[in-house]
């Protein structure tokens, strides 16, 4: 098939229908004439555009277009006509943006819709946007990312490709969804699926359904967000089994498994402290009838295990770096539930390694995050001599507080929560006792995490709190509020401070029912649920 301009419309029209197969079989019958594109090819920067277009919505990689490129000279570049130019130079930043490299990206992008101002071309201002707002995404700068989706969203929807429309709708609810607009998120994705189910566009539809699955995990629905990310699977699947979006579902299956076994160790602890003489659990909490649980919670954690092994495979196969960091990073804290620090360290270290490559300041952050959990679960199993233990507490403060300081780098708020809480449990380690540090850690993380969510960063919140409450005592705090010391807490921190203080006790009294503590307070069975969860009185598997 020649490489012409009966081509390139094809191409563009199964392009604007989202006609996928349609497009990869055109592509494919011209793959001898694609690899000998070249500066003495009519309208080259056109088609290198639409190559990449292509290559956006799943045609093999990134690397298909590296060769290419490669062929044109700076020379070839000054003579071109500014629109070519400007196509030439959106190829270069998709190439950035594929490869991880942000910034060169975004500082393409902007050069080229800078442009574009005094050359107006709606068409490729979209696609700038929209490219630019994923990259804005990526480096966690939720607003600048947000303002570049939602313009791109407009020139797709003047333009009436309502395709394209819906496909940067699925980026949108994303970022809706990070400002903690869960409702505003799930109507984007059902609006932008109820466009896209008539097409073969199963990346697309596989990002519908996985971003579901992230949402619904937020609230703590794990099981739930299992089903959405291995349906996602089987979409994405469809276009290519070993796609790299299989491998990030695979990655969110993995740590979906991992808080639904964290919740399950958790109920096996429970049951284990309630299992006293006379208890009305003490039967059930027999280590016999606690084996089930124990299978279950083996049989998750190495379902994880091997979701992550085959994600790291499919990121290998695709040289994938940041897929890899990330998988990594979920390996980490898998062995450091299970109790394998030694394994748990090399995985965190290649974490943070990866990151440091690619300047990305979120898979930083949360390495350091990971590396402070498994210095103060050195501190706290008290492994090795005194010094050793000093050595540790050090190590855990130095990287929760980097965490922090990358953390505020970004504009994402769950990250800084986790970073806060990290910071918060090495100043409450049995090293430091710092128990103010360690309480206006907690109040910031407190007002980071939005309504409605219910995840493993709320458990981690209040197992802080409930180690501060212990460890600093009671009586100790309402007296320093009756003499009128409050440090700079506001009169609602207060207030939620008490109410996380009184409603347990209560709760305890009133034989553990919701219904009578709200009966007994005047206050709502909503609000007595939340409260016992903050502190972690719920057994909420």
């Amino acid at each position: 098939m020649p490489l012409d301009r009966h081509l390139a419309q094809e191409l563009r029209q199964a392009l604007c229908a989202r006609q996928i197969t349609q497009g990869m079989r055109i592509l494919d019958g011209a793959e001898a004439e694609w690899k000998t594109l070249g500066p003495d090819t009519p309208h080259a920067a056109q088609l290198l555009l639409l190559l990449a277009q292509w290559v956006d919505l799943g045609y093999h990689d990134s690397h298909v277009l590296d060769a290419l490129l490669a062929r044109f000279s700076a020379d070839w570049r000054r003579q071109l006509r500014t629109g070519d130019y400007l196509q030439f130079r959106l190829v270069e930043a998709f190439r950035s943006l594929a490869k991880g490299e942000l910034d060169s990206a975004i500082e393409t992008l902007e050069l080229v819709l800078e442009a574009l101002r005094d050359l107006p071309d709606e068409g490729l201002e979209a696609w700038a946007h929209f490219w630019k707002g994923r990259a804005h995404r990526k480096k966690g700068e939720y607003d600048a990312s947000l303002a570049d989706i939602v313009r791109a969203r407009e020139l797709a929807q003047r333009g009436h490709n309502e395709f394209f429309r819906a496909v940067i709708q699925i980026q949108e609810s994303w970022l809706l969804f990070q400002r903690g607009m869960s409702r505003e998120a799930f109507e984007l994705l059902a609006e932008a699926e109820s466009v896209l189910e008539s097409t073969d566009h199963y990346i697309a539809l596989g990002n519908i359904e996985s971003a579901r699955g992230r949402v619904v995990r937020r609230s703590g629905e794990y099981a739930k967000a299992l089903e959405c990310f291995a349906r996602a699977i089987k979409i994405y699947a469809r276009r290519d089994p070993n796609h790299v979006n299989v491998a990030r579902a695979l990655l969110n299956a993995a740590y979906s498994r991992r808080l639904l076994a964290l919740q399950i160790r958790k109920r096996i602890e429970n049951r284990a402290i309630s299992g006293q003489p006379g208890s009305n659990f003490a039967a059930r909490s027999h280590p016999l009838a606690r084996e089930p649980l124990r299978a279950r919670y083996r049989q998750i954690s190495q379902q994880a295990l091997q979701d992550l092994i085959a994600a790291r495979q499919i990121y290998e196969l695709h040289q994938h770096s940041d897929g890899i960091g990330n998988v990594a990073l979920n390996l980490g804290f898998l062995y450091l539930d299970r109790g394998e620090i030694d394994r748990a360290s090399p995985e965190a270290a290649e974490a943070y390694r990866i990151g440091t490559d690619l300047d990305d300041h979120i898979l930083m952050a949360r390495a350091r995050i990971l590396e402070a959990a498994i210095e103060n679960a050195h501190v706290e199993e008290q492994t090795g001599e005194d010094v050793d233990v000093a050595v540790h507490a050090n190590r855990a403060r130095e990287y929760s507080e980097e965490a922090l300081r990358l953390a505020h780098g970004t504009q994402h708020r769950r990250l800084l929560a986790g970073a806060c809480i990290a910071r918060g449990m090495t100043a409450a380690n049995d090293f430091f006792q710092e128990w103010e540090t360690a309480r206006r850690c907690a109040a910031e993380a407190t007002g980071l995490i939005g309504p409605g969510e219910s995840d493993h960063l709320v458990e981690d919140l209040a197992q802080l709190k409930s180690r501060i409450v212990q460890a600093s005592g009671i009586n100790d705090t309402l007296r320093g509020w009756s003499e009128g010391m409050v440090g700079n807490k506001t009169f609602q921190q207060i207030t939620e401070e008490f109410a996380e203080i009184v409603i347990p006790k209560v709760w305890m009294r009133e034989d553990r029912k919701i219904s009578r503590v709200a009966a007994c307070l005047s206050i709502s069975p909503k609000k007595v649920r939340r409260i016992l969860r903050n502190v972690g009185s719920v057994d909420r598997a």
